[in-house]
Formats: C-alpha cells, structure tokens, sequence
C-alpha cells in the first residue's frame, strides 16, 4: 500500500511538470528525453523506499518479528524495489495520460485498492469464487505471498517466479506506454 501511496505522489509531480510548462522547457535544452522521466522513477523509488523503511521500522516496533535470514531480506528489498520500479513507470504514464492534476491524483487509487482484492489481508481460499479467481490472477498477490515467504521463511512455491515476471512485464509495459506518451505530447 505504500508503493501504491507513492504511484499517486508520483502521477501527480509528472502531470504538474506537464501542465505547468517545465517540460516545455526541458525539451529546449540539450538533454535526453528519457532523462526527465527517469529522474521522476529513481526520485520516486528513492523516497518509496525510505517510507518502507520507516513502515518496517513501526512494524518491528510494534511485534512484527521476521524470521528471514540475510538472503531473505536481500529477496524480499530486491522484489519491494522491483515492484516499487513496475508501479512508478506506471504511475509515470498515468500523469502523462491525464489533462489534469487533479485527474492524475485519482487514475493511480485502484492501486491502493488492489491488495485489499488479494491475499493480503486474507487467504484467497476464503474468498467468494468471483473475487477468489480474480484475486488469485492479479499481480500484487504473487508479490504479498513471495514477500510473506521470503520474510517468515515459508515457501514460496511458484510465486515468487510470478511476481518478478509480473513486475517485469508491468515495468516494461509502462515504460513504452509512457515514452510513447511523452513523446507524443509535447504541450499536453
């Protein structure tokens, strides 16, 4: 939920730079395009990280005890820090998209919505079948089950496979969307 909370920071910094002309003069100087947008992604991973850290920090305070050895955590850093990357250039091509800030805040809340529609919260055999299949084919479950194994040193069986090629293909995805729109709108 808090990479989903940083998507909406994220698609809102990039329709404000679109609407408010600092592309405009961007695109006068003698940079690379793909650099604007990635400066958003690693400033936006950056600080997504950093509230993790700060979430994992209240967890551990709180009585959240992990039983993960060191590769265990290196695992699960290295699948935060990769679904962290899919959502951002995500939520990049969501503020590219949108005419608004405004409508940029609201295009990247299905996102926070989406673990709550998976096994984070409960396990998907005791959902309803619609909402069972549904949750059990969306990406953020694969990655809420990887990171559960990885942490509490349970297996992890094919998702953690599932969860990287979700990242990846989302990742992928949103980043030729994004150029492609980037591209596109030189004025918005």
């Amino acid at each position: 939920m808090t990479i989903a909370g940083g998507a909406q920071g994220t698609a809102i910094s990039v329709a404000m730079d679109m609407t408010e002309g600092i592309i405009a003069r961007f695109r006068t100087m003698a940079i690379s395009r793909a650099s604007v947008l990635t400066g958003h992604v690693v400033g936006s991973l950056i600080q997504t990280m950093l509230s993790i850290a700060v979430v994992l920090t209240v967890a551990v305070l709180i009585g959240f005890r992990a039983t993960a050895g060191p590769l265990g955590w290196i695992a699960a850093i290295g699948l935060v820090a990769l679904t962290t990357f899919a959502v951002t250039w995500l939520s990049v091509a969501f503020g590219l998209v949108t005419k608004s800030v405004e409508t940029a805040s609201n295009i990247p809340m299905f996102l926070m919505l989406l673990p709550f529609l998976g096994s984070g919260f409960v396990p998907t055999d005791s959902m309803p079948v619609g909402i069972r299949w549904f949750a059990e084919y969306q990406p953020f479950t694969p990655i809420m089950e990887t990171l559960r194994g990885l942490l509490m040193g349970t297996p992890i069986g094919d998702s953690g496979v599932v969860a990287v090629a979700w990242c990846a293909a989302v990742t992928l995805l949103a980043f030729l969307w994004a150029q492609r729109l980037y591209e596109r709108n030189p004025g918005h």
